[in-house]
């Protein structure tokens, strides 16, 4: 049977486009890192996102309110997923890659 040439429909296709919101598009992934202090899932939070003041474990330090940083938790810790959760950690981006 040969191809249709015809575009067709996309869900939304009557609104106008948009440019790409790069922040939104990487926020929120999450991956796995390993460091000398076992495994740790990091994930990244944007300008737009970060909406509350929190405490740098790295320096000791604010992060300030719309500055982007790392979320950091356990991967690999005895007390179960829900605790490791509980545990995360906001940090500066540069201390999160020199934290050993």
């Amino acid at each position: 049977m040969p191809r249709s040439n015809r575009p067709r429909s996309r869900r939304g296709a009557d609104r106008p486009d948009e440019p790409l919101d790069l922040d939104r598009i990487t926020a929120g992934l999450r991956r796995v890192e390993t460091k000398r202090s076992g495994s740790w899932n990091v994930q990244q939070v944007g300008q737009a996102a970060a909406q509350k003041v929190y405490r740098c474990p790295g320096c000791a330090l604010d992060v300030p309110i719309g500055q982007a940083h790392i979320v950091a938790w356990r991967a690999d810790g005895l007390m179960g997923e829900a605790a490791d959760l509980a545990d995360r950690r906001h940090w500066h981006s540069h201390c999160w890659r020199m934290e050993p």
